[in-house]
């Protein structure tokens, strides 16, 4: 599993940086791909730099990918993972990972999505975390609101986005249906119809990019269906510019499918805990980047 925007922290991968020539060869390829110190940014900020949609998203696919050679590198892991998924960003490195994209071609597409999503965001939209709503509240307060679901993160957190004045009537509506609305600190609304304009110029990047025909299953966040070839992926990776990420969907199909296990790779442990929300014996474990600038392995 791969994280997305909002998993990001100042000082992230500085002693992988530091520690494995591998990790360094891959920092500076990458300052070199996006023509600035993105690795200065990664490793020493300032937070507010770091958290800017157009530096956020490839600092977190970088990082992520970090963690995931240095991983190998340390044979930490063995055997062939079931799947490979990621939640919003933390696809395009699914798809690294499962060879559908290189890290060279994905790091441009980031850089590019991060622009366009990050130009969209400035001028409209909000996003808050609505939590302890079920889906049919879920249903009935976007009706009654007009806002879009974003995330299904578990089954007590989803994300919805839309207009200011719309987001502030989600959260009264999830005050007094017993839940809690939150409104979360971003630019704009992410996987909602305001992403139209981002996703219609995107498409011509995706459509210029090399893609392939993953060799890992890849689950698509529009979903949570395995990516068949790269067709797909071209689809899915425009589509979900605009559409919400189905993250519980996913957790909850490869639970059925039989996997036990999920390992996150990249900054923090946001994801080993939407998946212990939604499958409660499930076993997580990590190599992230922490706010100690530890390595960490959790397998519970």
């Amino acid at each position: 599993m791969f994280p997305g925007q909002g998993s990001q922290l100042v000082g992230m991968g500085l002693d992988f940086y530091e520690s494995f020539p591998d990790a360094r060869a891959v920092y500076e390829r990458a300052d070199d791909i996006v023509g600035f110190p993105l690795s200065e940014i990664c490793f020493h900020g300032p937070e507010d730099q770091l958290g800017q949609t157009e530096n956020a998203q490839p600092a977190i696919f970088v990082t992520s990918i970090v963690c995931l050679a240095c991983a190998l590198k340390s044979n930490c892991l063995s055997g062939r993972p079931r799947a490979v998924a990621g939640h919003s960003l933390g696809e395009y490195t699914a798809l690294v990972a499962a060879g559908s994209l290189t890290f060279e071609d994905g790091l441009r597409l980031v850089r590019r999505r991060g622009q366009l999503t990050g130009n969209a965001g400035d001028s409209q939209g909000a996003m808050a975390a609505l939590l302890r709503i079920d889906d049919s509240g879920l249903q009935a307060i976007c009706e009654a609101t007009g806002v879009e679901v974003c995330n299904y993160n578990s089954p007590e957190q989803t994300v919805v986005g839309g207009s200011s004045d719309a987001i502030e009537a989600a959260i009264a509506a999830a005050n007094v249906a017993g839940g809690r609305g939150v409104r979360l600190r971003v630019s704009g609304a992410f996987h909602t119809s305001l992403m139209a304009p981002a996703a219609q110029k995107y498409a011509l990047d995706v459509g210029d990019a090399r893609i392939v025909d993953p060799r890992i299953p890849v689950i698509a966040n529009t979903d949570a269906e395995p990516l068949s070839d790269g067709l797909a992926v071209r689809r899915e990776l425009v589509a979900q510019l605009t559409g919400p990420v189905l993250w519980r969907q996913t957790v909850e199909m490869l639970g059925a499918a039989g996997v036990t296990c999920f390992m996150e790779f990249g900054p923090g442990q946001v994801l080993s805990g939407l998946v212990k929300r939604t499958l409660a014996h499930a076993g997580t474990a990590t190599f992230a980047v922490t706010t100690d600038l530890d390595t960490k392995t959790d397998g519970r």
